[in-house]
């Protein structure tokens, strides 16, 4: 069995990790996804609607956007900061782990507070610290891909990134909604289970020591002169990241205000509108886990990436647009698995190709954190821009047209990208 070994701190990894490296890396994003999506896609809309006590669905959906809107702000400072912190920590644990384990404990103790909280300023408060706790547990998690994965082994490893991603969600409603149902047990539950499916990974994997001589100074002009990063003296980075920006964007204005849409938009029965829900986050996560594996697997068997970002972003496109000509439950079901496969495949490729235009070795941490500002912010802002367009258009067909643009825009922003095929 291979083990995850580099030549000093910054070299480019060589051999290959192992599959109980995977296993665990593997679980540790699943933890991570169940206890951020669950709470976006379920806990969150039903917490916001029971305290604002009104009858009309868009004041519901526009608070609910304005909790999301305020944790954005938080995971666009605390992406790169804890980024660049962990590119800087000397610790004789290494440079990553201790930015998982507090990034955990501070992402599971903020879902227990947010559980006990009776305003919407509690709730926008306390979500802003646990989305604070995940920035700088998966911005320490995605830095250990190009401190350990080789290139070629780079597409499957994100696949494993993205796979756990769709389970997250399905696992995650299915334990809140039947297993430990109420707000309280829901979020002490997801609390509890991403610690434990954390630890494995950050007990048993490798993670190289940085010595104080090689660290880099410490400032706060230089922290900040650190989070621009030029795109025309890199442009392969700054289309990368426009391509994430829009892709996510598309995907989640639909993902977003998914329960929204069955109840106001098909009228399905509220009651019955979390069963819903699950049916149709199953289906999006079959698809979803399959693309992710599949899709990672070829792009690097094939060392080709930018096809498969224009095939995810293609279904993408078509799945709203099906939901925007033909609006009924089967083809929610229908435009699911065309979501699910698409963004599926795209995460898997995209990081494995954010791996290979960073800008600087001695800076994975801190340049990944930007990139990942182009997943997470877009899933906090999506439910707020969704809720503005729904409001503004008197529907959500306009949201559907908008998010297909907006896919097919990001898979165009790859063209110009030379550092990868």
């Amino acid at each position: 069995m291979s083990t995850a070994v580099t030549v000093g701190v910054f070299a480019e990894p060589t051999r290959r990790v192992g599959g109980w490296w995977i296993a665990g890396f593997g679980a540790a994003w699943l933890g991570l996804w169940m206890a951020q999506l669950t709470p976006i896609q379920l806990l969150l809309p039903l917490q916001v609607n029971s305290l604002i006590a009104t009858d009309t669905w868009q004041d519901s959906v526009l608070v609910f956007g304005l909790v999301s809107g305020l944790s954005s702000i938080f995971a666009i400072i605390a992406y790169p900061l804890t980024g660049a912190l962990s590119d800087r920590t000397t610790s004789r644990f290494g440079r990553r782990r201790p930015w998982i384990l507090g990034g955990a404990l501070l992402f599971a103790v903020s879902l227990g507070l947010l559980s006990v909280q009776s305003t919407v300023p509690g709730v926008a408060i306390t979500w802003s610290l646990a989305i604070t706790g995940f920035c700088a547990l998966s911005s320490a998690l995605t830095a250990m891909i190009s401190d350990q994965v080789p290139v070629k082994q780079r597409g499957f490893v994100s696949g494993i990134v993205s796979a756990p991603q769709a389970a997250g969600i399905i696992v995650g409603i299915v334990l809140v909604s039947f297993v430990f149902t109420g707000l309280l047990l829901g979020y002490a539950a997801l609390a509890v289970l991403l610690v434990l499916l954390v630890l494995p990974f950050l007990i048993l994997a490798p993670d190289a020591v940085l010595e104080r001589i090689d660290r880099a100074p410490l400032t706060f002009v230089g922290m900040v002169r650190g989070f621009w990063i030029s795109p025309r003296a890199y442009p392969d980075f700054g289309w990368t990241l426009l391509s994430r920006i829009l892709v996510n964007i598309g995907n989640a204005l639909i993902t977003g205000l998914l329960l929204y849409f069955l109840i106001f938009g098909l009228g399905r029965p509220e009651s019955g509108a979390e069963d819903d829900l699950l049916i149709v986050t199953l289906i999006y996560m079959v698809f979803s886990i399959i693309a992710s594996i599949v899709g990672g697997r070829l792009s690097d068997r094939w060392m080709r990436r930018k096809p498969f970002v224009f095939t995810s972003a293609a279904l993408q496109a078509a799945g709203a647009l099906l939901l925007l000509v033909f609006a009924s439950f089967e083809t929610v079901l229908l435009a699911a698995a065309m979501l699910g496969a698409g963004y599926g495949c795209f995460l898997a490729v995209d990081q494995a190709l954010a791996t290979q235009v960073l800008p600087d070795a001695r800076t994975r941490g801190k340049d990944l954190g930007i990139m990942n500002i182009a997943s997470a912010v877009p899933q906090a802002l999506a439910p707020m821009l969704g809720a503005l367009i729904v409001v503004a258009f008197g529907g959500f067909s306009a949201l559907f047209v908008i998010a297909a643009v907006i896919a097919t825009l990001g898979a165009l922003a790859v063209l110009p990208i030379k550092a990868a095929r």
